[in-house]
C-alpha cells in the first residue's frame, strides 16, 4: 500500500482529511445558521442546517471507515 509523505497510507490520510474538513465546515456552518436566523431568513438557515447535517454524516462515515482500517478507537462519534 502506498504511503504519502506523512507516513500514513494514502487512503487513511485521505479519510482523515475528509473527516477533518467535514467537521471544520460543520462548525463554521453553525455560524451561518445563526447569521441567516438573525437576518430573518429561515429558509436559508434550514439550507445551512441540511448542509451541516450532510457534513456530519460524511465525517461519521469517515470515522467508520477509519475504524474498519484499524486507524482509530472503536468509540462512535458523539451525536449532537
Amino acid at each position: 500500500m502506498a504511503t504519502g509523505e506523512t507516513g500514513f497510507d494514502d487512503v487513511t490520510y485521505d479519510l482523515i482529511s475528509v473527516q477533518y474538513h467535514s467537521l471544520k465546515a460543520g462548525h463554521d456552518y453553525g455560524q451561518y445558521v445563526r447569521d441567516a436566523r438573525n437576518a430573518g431568513k429561515e429558509e436559508i438557515a434550514s439550507f445551512f442546517e441540511s448542509v451541516m447535517a450532510e457534513d456530519s454524516e460524511r465525517a461519521r462515515k469517515c470515522h467508520e471507515f477509519l475504524r474498519q482500517l484499524g486507524g482509530i478507537d472503536n468509540a462512535p462519534p458523539q451525536q449532537a
